[in-house]
C-alpha cells in the first residue's frame, strides 16, 4: 500500500514513523516532510494547501491513503475535494469533510454541536462587532478569570484567560473592532472558565464505529512551572493519571459516544481522528475543544504506546472496518520534552546547526529542522520532541534529561520540569 502524509511537523515524524513499522505499506511519501521523516520515507515538495498539486501526485504515484496531518487544509475541505475529483476514486483521504472539519475551525459551531447533542462544556455566548454590547454585558454576568476564544484558526494565539473585567472588555474590543487575531477573530466565543486538570484524549472513527487510543497529558506554557506565553507544546506525558476508569466511563458515555452519534446524526462526513480536550471538574469531564486530527506534542507519546498496526486502523477507517480492527496498547509509560528555539513562542532564528543526535538512543521527532549540505538545522520554533518509553515515569524522565545532554544547536531551550508534578503526586498518594 503506498501512503502520502501531508504536514512536516514532529506529529508527522511520528505517524511515519509509526507507519513505516507496517507489514501492508509499500511506500511512503511525506509532503513536505522534514530532515527526521527522509529516513523513513521520501520527501516531496509539495504544498499542503494546494489540492490540485497533490492530486497529480497521488494518481502519479497510486497513492492508495493520504493522511492529512495537520488541520488547515481538513478545514479548507480537502476531503471533499477528493471525494468529488476525478481519478481519485480509488484513493482514501484520512479526516473528516469540510463541514465536520468545523468542529476545530469554528468554535461557536463545536459550541452548538455540543448544546444539541448534550456533550458537558463550559457556558458561552457568541459575539461579533455588531453585538459586543452583548458580549460586554455577558462578561459583566462572568466571575472572573474570563476566556475570550477566537471563533476561527489562530495558529494556537487565540485563546485568552483575563482577569479583570476591565482587562476582558478591552480584549474584546481588540479582536472584533482592531482585528487583532485577523479573520480569526470575526467572531469570539465568551466562555465560562472552569477549574479543574486537564487531559487529551484521542480517538479514531469510520463515522459509524470508533476506538480509543491512548490519553496525554501536554505542558503548554514556555517557562518552567506552567509560567509564561502559550506555545504548540513543550511536553507530553501517557498516560494521564486523571484518566481512572471512573473518568473514562463517563468520557466515554457522556462525550465519545454522543460525540460520534452527533456526528452521524447531523449527517457530518467523518472519518479520522478526533482529539478531546477535556477539563476534569471535580469527577465529571467537560469538553474544553475539539481538534480534528492528532494533537502535537502528543502524538509523540500516544502513538510509541500504540502496539497495533498504524495503517490496518486507517484502512478499517477508509473501509467502514474499523469495528474489526484490534487496538492493543502498551502499558509502559511514554514522555516527551520538546526543545525549541530561543526567542520562540516570540521571534527566532533559524538555520542553526544541530549536533549530538548519534549519541543518543531516545526517540528524537524532528518538529521543525531541515538538511542542507548533509547537516541537520533548526527550522522552527519547536525543533525537536525527545521521547521514550519505559516502564514507569522516573525512569523514562530519566532517559530524556540524559540524552539531551547531547543534543546541542545554538540558543537551545527546554522544560526541565516536564512530568515532575506527576512524580510528586504520585510520591504524596
Amino acid at each position: 500500500m503506498n501512503v502520502l502524509v501531508l504536514g512536516s511537523g514532529g506529529r508527522e515524524h511520528a505517524l511515519c514513523w509509526k507507519l513505516a513499522q507496517s507489514t501492508i505499506l509499500d511506500k511512503l511519501y511525506i509532503a513536505p516532510g522534514n530532515a527526521g521523516t527522509m529516513k523513513l520515507g521520501t520527501n516531496i515538495d509539495l504544498d499542503i494547501m494546494n489540492f490540485d498539486q497533490i492530486k497529480d501526485f497521488v494518481i502519479e504515484n497510486n497513492v492508495q491513503i493520504v493522511i492529512v496531518g495537520p488541520e488547515a487544509p481538513l478545514v479548507a475541505g480537502i476531503k471533499n475535494y477528493f471525494d468529488c475529483t476525478p481519478g481519485l476514486e480509488n484513493t482514501s483521504l484520512i479526516g473528516p469533510s469540510k463541514k465536520g472539519a468545523q468542529l476545530e475551525g469554528s468554535k461557536s459551531f463545536a459550541k452548538k454541536f455540543m448544546i444539541a447533542h448534550r456533550i458537558p462544556t463550559a457556558k458561552y455566548q457568541s459575539v461579533t462587532k455588531t453585538t459586543i454590547a452583548k458580549g460586554n454585558a455577558f462578561l459583566a454576568k462572568m466571575k472572573p478569570p474570563y476566556v475570550l476564544k477566537c471563533d476561527g484558526l489562530a495558529g494556537g494565539k487565540g485563546v485568552l484567560i483575563l482577569e479583570t473585567l476591565k482587562e476582558a472588555k478591552k480584549e474584546l474590543k481588540e479582536i472584533l473592532i482592531k482585528k487583532k487575531f485577523g479573520d480569526a477573530g470575526k467572531k469570539v466565543v465568551i466562555e465560562q472558565f472552569l477549574k479543574g486538570e486537564e487531559v487529551s484524549i484521542f480517538v479514531v472513527t469510520d463515522g459509524n464505529s470508533y476506538k480509543i487510543l491512548p490519553e496525554a497529558m501536554d505542558y503548554k506554557r514556555i517557562d518552567e512551572g506552567d509560567f509564561g506565553l502559550n506555545t504548540g507544546g513543550m511536553g507530553a506525558v501517557s498516560p494521564a493519571p486523571i484518566a481512572s476508569r471512573e473518568f473514562m466511563e463517563k468520557t466515554i458515555n457522556q462525550i465519545i459516544i454522543p460525540t460520534v452519534k452527533g456526528l452521524k446524526k447531523d449527517k457530518l462526513d467523518y472519518k479520522g481522528f478526533i482529539f478531546f480536550g477535556l477539563i476534569k471538574v471535580g469527577s465529571d469531564p467537560y469538553v474544553i475543544e475539539y481538534n480534528v486530527r492528532l494533537g502535537d506534542p502528543e502524538t509523540e507519546v500516544i502513538l510509541p504506546r500504540i502496539k497495533s498496526d498504524l495503517l490496518e486502523l486507517m484502512e478499517g477507517i477508509a473501509t467502514n472496518t474499523l469495528s474489526e480492527c484490534d487496538v492493543e496498547i502498551s502499558d509502559k509509560t511514554a514522555a516527551t520534552v520538546m526543545l525549541v528555539s530561543g526567542g520562540y513562542p516570540g521571534k527566532y532564528q533559524t538555520n542553526k546547526v544541530i549536533t549530538g543526535l548519534s549519541k543518543t538512543n531516545t526517540l528524537n521527532f524532528h518538529a521543525g529542522t531541515k538538511i542542507k549540505d548533509e547537516k541537520v538545522l533548526t527550522n522552527g520554533g519547536r525543533v525537536m520532541a525527545v521521547t521514550a518509553v519505559e516502564n514507569d515515569l522516573e525512569l523514562v524522565l530519566k532517559k530524556i534529561y540524559k540524552n539531551i545532554d547531547h543534543i546541542k544547536f545554538d540558543k537551545m531551550k527546554f522544560r526541565s520540569d516536564i512530568g515532575k508534578d506527576l512524580l510528586a503526586k504520585m510520591e504524596k498518594a
